[in-house]
């Protein structure tokens, strides 16, 4: 699966310590050979695996504060140095230390630029200690800035937004909300304009956001728009799956393509992500998205078909007759779906209420023709009166 593998162009757009975890995840997966991962990130294991240099640039914090608060009277020079040695605590791995003093230094700066690269690094260092809803924050503040500043060129700001939906990531597979709050970002005009540019390859992440919120289907039409004016730029499992059940019809492609997804987001960084219970491992969002994958399978067919033999349903959904029978019946009692099933031919009949033609049309005249005396009536009326 390494073929679907986005490492390459994602790291392009981030910080090089954001691409550890990336690399981490990948040499776990075994989707490379260990060696080529450690040759790619030698320079920076190096460094930052040599005890002598995280020892010199990596003092007690409490001990730095006091000496730079002893030795300097703040100002330009002092505050610039104060910025040298949050970078230092950074790239010596010393995250904490770094957001601490990277916050200090953007309350005392009065460079914007350089402003906002602090801003840019306490939110690499907020997503490096996984506090979700502090980098959340910081993702927000760094938005309206790139949204509001004025860029020496249109370019240069649309560099900013693809680099700011990368390092979002992060948080939006992580954080409780992240999935509506992907979906809110990458759905802005100047956002998604950004995507169909240069960055095609994130449709994957909006596309998973949206299978699996099933709170935001409203989204689904206008996800298909894109994955279909871009099909010739980006394509992989997760959209040609989306295509064939939505564009094609084609069941049969979408149940090979169901298959595939999984082992993309198996190996994928931000969605594969493992949680341990005991000896039990599990992917949360491989799981979900196989379900919603189903249902989406599930509903596109009865919408076009009224008998639907459970054992060839079963087989479209990945399923065993027994399976899919019992979730067909769950999801029928839990639904509004007007259907039912018989054991006996193991078939889902769709009911369908069929309307009288001729009804609906004698009901229709009705109410016209009573619109039609209510609007001759208010127009007699005062013309009669004033005739008087």
């Amino acid at each position: 699966m390494s073929e679907h593998d986005l490492t390459a162009l994602m790291a392009a757009q981030l910080d090089r310590h954001l691409v550890f975890p990336l690399l981490e995840f990948l040499q776990e997966r075994q989707l490379y050979s260990e060696s080529e991962i450690l040759e790619a990130a030698a320079p920076l294991v190096a460094f930052l695996q040599n005890p002598q240099l995280v020892q010199e640039f990596r003092p007690d914090k409490q001990y730095n504060i006091h000496m730079l608060q002893e030795r300097y009277q703040i100002g330009p020079d002092q505050i610039e140095a104060l910025y040298q040695y949050a970078k230092f605590q950074f790239e010596c791995g010393n995250y904490s230390g770094a957001a601490d003093y990277l916050y200090q230094y953007r309350a005392l700066c009065t460079n914007s630029e350089r402003n906002v690269s602090a801003l840019w690094g306490k939110l690499a260092a907020e997503i490096l200690m996984q506090n979700w809803d502090v980098a959340l924050e910081e993702l927000n503040r760094l938005k309206e800035i790139i949204d509001s500043k004025n860029f020496s060129s249109p370019l240069n700001q649309l560099q900013n937004r693809i680099w700011l939906m990368h390092w979002a990531l992060f948080i939006f597979f992580n954080h409780e909300n992240g999935r509506n709050g992907i979906i809110d970002l990458f759905f802005q005009d100047r956002y998604l304009n950004a995507i169909q540019t240069n960055a095609h390859h994130l449709i994957r992440y909006l596309a998973t956001a949206v299978v699996v919120n099933k709170r935001r289907r409203n989204m689904l039409k206008e996800l298909i728009k894109v994955i279909q004016q871009e099909h010739h730029s980006y394509k992989d499992p997760v959209t040609e799956f989306l295509e064939c059940l939505y564009v094609n019809y084609d069941f049969d492609g979408a149940q090979q393509k169901l298959i595939e997804c999984e082992q993309v987001i198996l190996n994928d960084p931000f969605l594969g992500k493992r949680i341990e219970e005991g000896n039990f491992v599990s992917v949360p969002l491989r799981d979900e998205f196989l379900e919603n994958a189903r249902l989406f399978i599930f509903e596109t067919y009865c919408r076009i078909h009224r008998c639907i033999d459970i054992s060839m349903l079963a087989q479209k959904l990945n399923m065993s007759y027994d399976e899919a029978e019992l979730w067909i019946m769950n999801l029928v009692r839990s639904s509004k779906l007007d259907a039912r099933i018989d054991s006996v031919s193991g078939t889902l009949i769709m009911t369908t209420n069929h309307v009288n033609v001729h009804e609906q049309i004698v009901e229709s005249l009705k109410g016209l023709n009573m619109r039609t005396y209510m609007l001759a009536k208010n127009i007699v009326e005062p013309a009669q009166q004033a005739t008087r």
